[in-house]
């Protein structure tokens, strides 16, 4: 009787929300919070809640989290006064996604200062964006960019000659890249392209491809602020009539 009590009481508990999972931490312990964390947390508006852009100015004022204040780690870095907040706040910090380390930098100089209540947005702001989260977008959002544009027969030179130095990406649905795709690509469909760009070495030459350019022209943007150094873009119609 003892045991079946102790097992229903768990369940109690489970299904309460009385026994909690413990939450992903950084490499430095900083609580992670996922994008649908952060838009719960700033819809309910909770008193002490300061959400912190720790990207450039530029960045900052093109496009960022609705509600953000920007702090630039070298600004923070030169000047940590400028975290003129109570001790009690809760600091969430972000930047461009799983690979920018401002993020987490920002938050060890707030340790530093006796700040106990921090986390890191680690998805960012490529992904906040790419799920269509609330956001401030400047007069430069929308801007133009002029793609590397690189001819098939320069893409299969390099998966000849240096395979390990480049990866090649169909931003295409899984469907079509099943039915036909280049040998030797990964498929990462272009609507969740910033929350799995996580398997990408920002030490090789990533080139992203779709049938016509559209779609590859918008995960293109998202290396960029990814800060994916060399990147490039290639038209798969462009590769089947090559042949």
């Amino acid at each position: 009787m003892r045991n079946w009590y102790i097992v229903g009481l768990l369940l109690v508990m489970l299904l309460t929300g009385a026994v909690g999972v413990a939450a992903e931490k950084t490499k430095d312990g900083f609580s992670i919070v996922s994008s649908e964390q952060l838009k719960e947390l700033l819809d309910k508006k909770p008193a002490g809640l300061v959400v912190i852009d720790a990207r450039t100015p530029q960045e900052y004022q093109e496009a960022h989290i609705l509600g953000a204040v920007s702090i630039p780690l070298p600004v923070l870095e030169k000047d940590n006064s400028v975290l003129k907040f109570s001790k009690d706040a809760r600091r969430v910090f972000y930047c461009n996604g799983v690979k920018c380390g401002k993020s987490g930098k920002s938050a060890l100089i707030a340790r530093s200062m006796g700040y106990a209540n921090i986390a890191i947005y680690a998805d960012g702001m490529p992904v906040w964006e790419e799920k269509g989260y609330p956001l401030y977008t400047g007069p430069e959002y929308d801007k133009t960019v002029k793609t590397s544009m690189l001819k098939p027969a320069v893409v299969k030179a390099l998966l000849d000659s240096a395979p390990t130095t480049v990866t090649v990406v169909d931003v295409r649905d899984t469907k079509e890249f099943a039915e036909g795709h280049v040998p030797g690509a990964i498929n990462i469909p272009v609507e969740t392209f910033a929350s799995g760009s996580g398997v990408l070495d920002k030490g090789k030459q990533i080139i992203v491809y779709c049938n016509s350019g559209g779609r590859s022209y918008n995960a293109y943007r998202k290396l960029q602020k990814l800060a994916y150094p060399n990147i490039a873009q290639m038209i798969f119609e462009d590769w089947k009539n090559d042949g």
